[in-house]
C-alpha cells in the first residue's frame, strides 16, 4: 500500500484524543480501558515520546480484536497489608491495569504515607512515565516500573534476555510543571526502532544490535536493543535486573524470557505480565512548604549549573515540557504507518477521519 504523505500535517491534541477514544470504543472496548488506553498514549505524545504514543493505537486494538487483551475486564483487588495490595487485572489493557493500580496506591498513602501494587496478569502499558505523572497530578511522588518480552541483550551478550524494562518517577511541583524522569533500561526502546524504520532514519550508536549481537545503526538490521550505559551497561542491565523483579518476579508473573512477542504471531494467549506502581506523600519526613522550597533551590541551581560551551543543563521533564508546550500551540505530526493506521481505522468503524489544523 502506498503511504500517504502526512509529513506537513499537524494534527491537535485534543483531536487525537478523541480519535483515540472513539475508535476505542468503537472496536468494542469498555469506556474505562478507553479512556485509560488515550490517556497513557496521549500523554506520550504531549511530552515528544512518540515511540509509546498514539502510533500504539493499531496494535492495542489488534490485540484486543485477537483476544490477548480483554475489552471488558474485571479488575480484582487484594491487600493484606495497611500499604500493599496486589491486582489481578483479568488480563486487561495495560494502561487500564496500571492507572487503576496507582489509584489504589494514592489511597493507600494518603493514610499511610506511602502504597505500593503489585500487577499481575496486565499487557503492555505504554509509557511508564504516565502512572507516576498521575501520581504527581495529585500531589504525591510517584513511581512505575514493569517488564515485558525479551528484547534487550545483556551486557556482552549475545541474545535478548530482558526487556526495556522501563522505570519511572515523577515529583509534584506547585506550579503543575512537575519534575519526571521516565527511562527504558536499554538504550532506547524498541518502539524508537520501529519508528525510525518508519521515517527511514538511522539509529544512534550503541543503541541496538543485529542478529549476532554486533552493534547496528541500520534499523532494518536491529533486533536486539542494547542496555543503557554503553561501555558500561552492565548498569543498564542491572537496572532492567530490579524492573525484573520488582514487575515479574514478586507478581509471579512471566519472565521477560517467557513473555510472547509484543508483535505477536500469537495475539490470543494473554502475556501475563506483570508491574509496580508506588505512591508517596510529599510530606512524609518533613513538612510541604520546606519540600517545595528545597526541590524549587534544587532545581534552580541545577538549571543555572555551568553547561560546556553550545550545551543546556537541564532538569528531567525540561525537554518534555518545551515540546508539551509547542504540541499544545501547534499540535503533532504523524508518522506515515500511524497516519496510514488511522485511515484504516476511520474507514473500518466508520468514525469521523482525524482531520489537520
Amino acid at each position: 500500500m502506498t503511504k500517504t504523505d502526512h509529513s506537513d500535517a499537524h494534527f491537535a491534541l485534543g483531536d487525537l484524543a478523541a480519535f483515540l477514544e472513539a475508535a476505542l470504543l468503537a472496536s468494542g472496548a469498555d469506556a474505562d480501558t478507553a479512556e485509560s488506553a488515550t490517556r497513557a498514549m496521549m500523554h506520550a505524545t504531549r511530552f515528544g515520546v512518540d515511540s509509546h504514543g498514539v502510533r500504539l493505537l493499531d496494535h492495542y486494538i489488534t490485540e484486543m480484536e485477537h483476544g490477548r487483551v480483554t475489552k471488558t475486564p474485571s479488575l480484582a483487588f487484594s491487600q493484606t497489608l495497611p500499604a500493599i495490595a496486589a491486582l489481578d487485572a483479568g488480563h486487561a489493557q495495560g494502561a487500564r491495569a496500571t492507572f487503576a493500580a496507582m489509584e489504589k496506591a494514592m489511597e493507600m498513602a494518603e493514610t499511610c504515607g506511602i502504597g505500593a501494587v503489585g500487577i499481575g496478569n496486565s499487557a503492555h502499558f505504554g509509557a511508564a512515565g504516565a502512572y507516576a505523572f498521575a501520581a504527581a497530578e495529585r500531589g504525591f511522588f510517584g513511581y512505575a516500573c514493569c517488564n515485558a518480552d525479551k528484547i534487550v541483550k545483556l551486557h556482552g551478550g549475545a541474545a535478548p534476555f530482558h526487556s526495556t524494562n522501563p522505570h519511572a518517577w515523577a515529583m509534584p511541583m506547585p506550579d503543575g510543571r512537575h519534575w519526571f524522569l521516565d527511562m527504558a533500561t536499554s538504550a532506547i526502546p524498541l518502539n524508537r526502532v520501529k519508528l525510525y524504520r518508519s521515517l527511514g532514519t538511522e539509529l544512534p550508536e550503541e543503541t541496538a544490535a543485529d542478529a549476532a549481537g554486533e552493534p547496528t545503526t541500520d534499523a532494518n538490521d536491529a533486533v536486539m536493543l542494547m542496555p543503557l550505559g554503553g561501555a558500561f551497561g552492565f548498569k543498564g542491565a542491572g537496572l532492567a535486573g530490579v524492573a525484573e523483579v520488582l514487575s515479574a518476579v514478586m507478581n509471579a508473573m512471566n519472565l521477560s524470557e517467557d513473555v510472547l512477542p509484543m508483535g505477536g504471531p500469537d495475539l490470543s494467549t494473554p502475556r501475563k505480565m506483570g508491574a509496580f506502581v508506588m505512591a508517596m506523600r510529599v510530606d512524609a519526613f518533613a513538612s510541604r512548604a520546606s519540600v517545595d522550597e528545597t526541590m524549587a533551590r534544587y532545581l534552580e541551581k541545577l538549571r543555572s549549573s555551568a553547561a560546556q560551551p553550545g550545551e543546556t543543563v537541564m532538569a528531567p521533564g525540561d525537554r518534555e515540557w518545551a515540546v508539551a508546550d509547542a504540541r499544545e500551540r501547534s499540535g503533532t505530526t504523524l508518522d506515515p504507518d500511524t497516519a496510514d493506521a488511522f485511515t484504516r481505522l476511520a474507514q473500518r468503524y466508520g468514525i469521523a477521519p482525524l482531520k489537520p489544523l
